[in-house]
């Protein structure tokens, strides 16, 4: 299967329109089974932005679409909706759901809020029952099936200079997926891209369970930090029995248009690379 992964669109004064055209082109180009969209969608939280995001996913090819809330798209300024109803505008305009579970093709999606509208507004936060609410939704997953997690807050750093702090109870987090048999995790809002493993930040009790991280960066706005300041990414994923593909795609202003800048391949648990005779790469 293929997934289309995009991030942080920021729907208001930060949008590039022309971005955003772009990625509507190329994604009718690609073959993708999946959309992921991890979060911050708007900028604001407002109604007329989560109605320009409405119209915009409208757009994209109709496949499953998989979608989170990022702390953008609960109010910030406008305290007494915050604390009282603060997915109001997003459950109306985007998806009533805020945790969702997804099978699709042999792969089984989960989708977290990781927002805390009322206790860390920017950092997130997992409670445990979400973190039960996605036991429960690998429980009857089938054995060969891969199993992925989708939160807008990141678990694990990107390894730069920024020093980004990860969110709380990300640890815990991070062992109970490993015990779940969680192979990759998908995110945003770092605004730049960050493609690794998580054995690079937690060791955890079992080191040949390592996931697969997978960060996008702002796919539509100005917004973007670090190595890709100004710049915008996705990443499009390819998933079969043996490995996982990953390519990022970075805007190029000089072709008006997305193309691939880089290049991932992971063997995916209990497979590994061998080198044959003659050079190149397999798989066993």
């Amino acid at each position: 299967m293929n997934i289309l992964h995009i991030s942080d669109l920021h729907f208001g004064p930060p949008y590039v329109p022309q971005v955003g055209e772009s990625l509507l082109r190329i994604a009718r180009t690609l073959e993708i089974d999946a959309i992921v969209v991890s979060g911050d969608l708007t900028q604001r939280a407002k109604r007329d932005q989560f109605i320009a995001a409405r119209t915009f996913l409208d757009q994209l090819p109709e496949r499953p679409t998989i979608i989170v809330p990022g702390n953008h798209d609960v109010p910030l300024y406008r305290v007494r909706e915050r604390l009282t109803n603060p997915h109001e505008l997003y459950c109306e305009h985007i998806s009533p759901e805020l945790n969702s579970v997804t099978t699709i093709d042999g792969a089984v999606i989960v989708a977290l809020d990781s927002t805390a509208p009322r206790t860390a507004i920017s950092n997130g936060r997992l409670h445990p029952g979400q973190l039960e609410f996605c036991r429960k939704g690998f429980a009857d997953a089938p054995p060969a099936a891969v199993r992925i997690v989708v939160a807008h807050h990141h678990f694990a750093p990107a390894p730069d200079y920024l020093r980004d702090q990860t969110m709380p109870g990300a640890k815990r987090a991070m062992a109970q997926f490993i015990e779940l048999g969680v192979e990759m995790i998908l995110g945003g809002h770092l605004h730049r891209a960050y493609i690794g493993n998580s054995l690079d930040f937690y060791p955890g009790n079992h080191r040949d369970r390592g996931i697969v991280i997978v960060q996008c960066g702002t796919t539509t706005s100005r917004r973007g930090r670090g190595r890709e300041r100004e710049k915008n990414s996705f990443n499009l994923i390819s998933i079969d029995d043996h490995m996982f593909h990953i390519t990022h795609y970075l805007y190029f202003d000089e072709d008006q248009g997305f193309a691939p800048f880089s290049r991932y391949l992971f063997p995916r648990p209990g497979r590994r690379f061998v080198e044959p005779i003659g050079g190149g790469d397999d798989l066993r």
